[in-house]
């Protein structure tokens, strides 16, 4: 128990006590995965003895789900969490964080286009009693590789969150983000998006209920596989009014 108490935690009672679960949404992604699995085991090693990775794969086609059930025969902290059909980013989320058994859940996209030595704080943050943490590409200290076409299009679109729906933080977006799975939960009931739109909409809502967020700068580049399209940007620009009307 010292040991844990001077890592920063106590272990949890109990033989099936999780602290940290990771969510990886997948759809069509086997290469990507191929490199995610091993990393996220080997970096969730290092921050905690009691951890889960669950795998919310959607309708693959390309192996995916057939990659994640030979890593759940040789690991049972693999799990994988299969979709007959497309059920979107923020709908894959919410069922996940509702079936996780850690005390901590968070979420990071399969290309790990965040460098997962963020993950130790991204997770240390909960631990020191913030409600959620998120990582930020927008931040002065953040170091982000991606086109100039990106950089304007994710500037412009948090600068609207920042102004119609009064959000205080930099970047909404970030697939990469902790929560307190107690302190979520409460929340999901009301977060109604079922894709890319959930981000914002759950950061926006726990800052409405006075969540205690914390956002810190983070390394970034742009993945090889990011399956948004113009139709998704499209949809989340009418997707903040609709929020603005809601609150």
């Amino acid at each position: 128990m010292t040991d844990d108490i001077e890592n920063g935690h106590k272990k949890e009672a109990g033989a099936d006590a999780v602290e940290v679960t990771a969510v990886i949404p997948v759809f069509n992604d086997v290469e990507s995965l191929k490199r995610a699995i091993p990393v996220s085991i080997e970096t969730l090693e290092k921050i905690t003895d009691s951890f889960e990775i669950i795998i919310a794969e959607d309708e693959s086609s390309d192996g995916s789900r057939e990659l994640v059930e030979d890593w759940e025969k040789k690991d049972p902290r693999v799990i994988l969490m299969h979709s007959d059909k497309r059920q979107g980013r923020g709908n894959a989320l919410n069922k996940s964080f509702t079936a996780a058994k850690g005390r901590i859940v968070c979420y990071y996209d399969v290309d790990l286009a965040t460098d997962m030595k963020h993950l130790k704080e991204l997770v240390g943050a909960i631990r020191d009693g913030a409600d959620i943490s998120t990582g930020s590409r927008l931040m002065p200290q953040s170091d982000v590789v991606r086109t100039h076409g990106r950089e304007v299009a994710s500037r412009g679109y948090n600068f609207l969150v920042r102004l119609i729906l009064r959000s205080r933080l930099y970047d909404h977006q970030c697939g990469f983000k902790g929560f307190n799975r107690e302190r979520l939960l409460t929340m999901l009931p009301e977060v109604t998006s079922p894709h890319w739109f959930w981000d914002t909409e759950v950061l926006v809502r726990a800052q409405h209920k006075g969540y205690k967020i914390a956002e810190f700068p983070v390394v970034w580049t742009t993945g090889t596989g990011t399956t948004v399209k113009f139709k998704d940007v499209f949809s989340m620009g009418t997707d903040i009014l609709k929020l603005r009307f809601k609150l």
